[in-house]
């Protein structure tokens, strides 16, 4: 887990507009987003981690392997969220109200992470890259 306490810098998108223009997001919105050049660490606090994404403004997760919890999207958007750990893969599934499932798959290599995000009502995989501060 060498990416622990690691900062690592937004590189670039790969059908993230996509992915936010299937679940609706507005296209001003979309184009908001995709400005945005996010930072993330991801550290252990006693049994627990902390994600922190950074941006126009900071987002604490914290959370405990394999439990789920509430992690509110956005003031009406609230989703189940479990993660887990495999070696260097880190995997965020978030469960919505609607049956729907989105799942973020965290690859940690070297100094480079790729987060795949799929989701079960879209055929597309969408990537977004950072590499290590």
């Amino acid at each position: 887990m060498a990416y622990l306490g690691k900062t690592y810098k937004f590189v670039k998108n790969e059908n993230f507009d996509k992915i936010l223009a299937h679940f609706g997001v507005p296209a001003d919105k979309i184009e908001a987003l995709l400005k945005l050049k996010p930072t993330l660490k991801l550290e252990k606090s006693g049994d627990s981690y902390v994600l922190t994404t950074v941006d126009s403004s900071t987002k604490e997760l914290k959370f405990k392997e394999g439990v789920e919890f509430e992690e509110n999207l956005t003031e009406e958007l609230v989703a189940k969220s479990t993660f887990t750990f495999a070696g260097d893969v880190v995997t965020q599934v978030q469960k919505f109200e609607d049956g729907r499932t989105v799942t973020i798959k965290r690859t940690f290599k070297g100094d480079e992470l790729v987060a795949e995000i799929t989701a079960s009502s879209w055929d597309g995989i969408a990537r977004r890259y950072y590499s290590a501060a």
